[in-house]
């Protein structure tokens, strides 16, 4: 069985930063991408960012890029997400998923199979 678990949300002021982590485990995930979706109240799930699990594919949505960085770590079977400048707009719930590496569906939830129970961000301004 697998399963999936962020930390690292909390509280920060608009401009500082935040490391997310997503520890997965279960099988093996050598060939497998990680997304990060976040969903703020009143709004629809909407993608972040997608790391391969050897850290050698990273693919950011738009509102993120310059901003986040996603890498991983092998060894522990995470997954991390770095974020700089924060803007109140980033304020959500943040979800990591597990999904095949398609990356032509990357930004879509439908591809994920796993996913971990979410961390809230929220940013001040």
């Amino acid at each position: 069985q697998v399963h999936v678990v962020e930390s690292g949300g909390g509280l920060v002021q608009a401009g500082g930063s935040l490391r997310l982590s997503c520890a997965a485990s279960g099988r093996t995930f050598s060939s497998y991408v990680m997304g990060w979706f976040r969903q703020a109240p009143g709004k629809e799930r909407e993608f972040v960012a997608a790391i391969s699990w050897s850290g050698g594919w990273r693919y950011y949505a738009d509102s993120v890029k310059g901003r986040f960085v996603g890498s991983s770590d092998k060894a522990k079977n995470t997954v991390y997400l770095q974020m700089n400048s924060l803007k109140p707009e980033d304020t959500a719930v943040y979800y990591c998923a597990v999904g095949p590496l398609r990356p032509e569906y990357i930004s879509n939830a439908t591809l994920y199979d796993y996913w971990g129970q979410g961390t809230q961000v929220t940013v001040s301004s």
